[in-house]
């Protein structure tokens, strides 16, 4: 009896390590974004997002494999940039960003004249796993095809840690007590909007990135352009 007893405590370890998804495949979808908002929106208008920062630009690659850079895609629109990683396994992180971001864009499609003055992107923080296809099959799973939501990835870790240092996007690769990379990845959601002229106007965590907010944002933005002489838009 103590012998099985002992190799009961020698294996129960091992089985729980050898997955390190485990305890966020177990969580649950929480975050607010996944529920009405509990508050009314504000109207858009109503208060003004001051800029926070001008947007890093960097070289991407689209998910058909053509190479571009950043900037480039912004397209003089408002912009709504999420960093994932497609294998995140926490619903209140990467899966969050990319349900929000899908209901965000079904808004937009319904609202007549909207979705060609605004631009969704998604870039991967894995470039070693997220190669082009990848974001292509995943993206599949989230946007429409009436939208303007690209998903992107970079060449390599070279590329892709100055625009992540720009954005100030933490992900650190987790590894096990032997020093070894376990394939998850430790970061912060963030999710930033982006005016026309290049300009970070609020950053999105995961208690407060939800639909709502987001659509009442880029009403914001657009009323403030709209606003502007000719020569202040862009």
């Amino acid at each position: 009896m103590k012998h099985w007893l002992w190799v009961l405590l020698l294996v129960l370890p091992c089985t729980w390590g050898s997955d390190p998804h485990r305890v966020h495949r177990q969580a649950q979808p929480t975050a607010p974004g996944y529920f009405a908002l509990a508050f009314p929106a504000p109207e858009p208008g109503s208060y003004r997002l001051p800029p926070l920062g001008e947007a890093a630009d960097g070289q991407v690659l689209l998910d058909t494999g053509g190479r571009t850079n950043l900037h480039t895609l912004f397209d003089d629109k408002v912009v709504v940039l999420s960093f994932i990683y497609t294998r995140c396994p926490d619903p209140n992180g990467c899966p969050l960003a990319s349900h929000v971001l899908a209901r965000l864009e079904r808004a937009i499609l319904q609202t007549p004249g909207l979705s060609s003055r605004v631009q969704l992107l998604s870039l991967s923080f894995d470039p070693i796993n997220d190669l082009p296809h990848n974001m292509a099959a995943y993206g599949k799973r989230y946007r429409s095809p009436l939208g303007h939501w690209q998903f992107l990835t970079t060449e390599d870790e070279a590329a892709l840690s100055p625009i992540l240092a720009a954005y100030n996007q933490w992900v650190m690769r987790e590894r096990d007590s032997r020093g070894r990379a376990t394939g998850a990845l430790s970061h912060l959601l963030r999710v930033y909007l982006i005016d026309t002229r290049g300009r970070i106007r609020n950053i999105y965590s995961t208690g407060f990135l939800h639909r709502d907010l987001l659509l009442t944002d880029i009403h914001t933005l657009l009323l403030e352009q709209s606003q502007q002489p000719d020569n202040l838009q862009k």
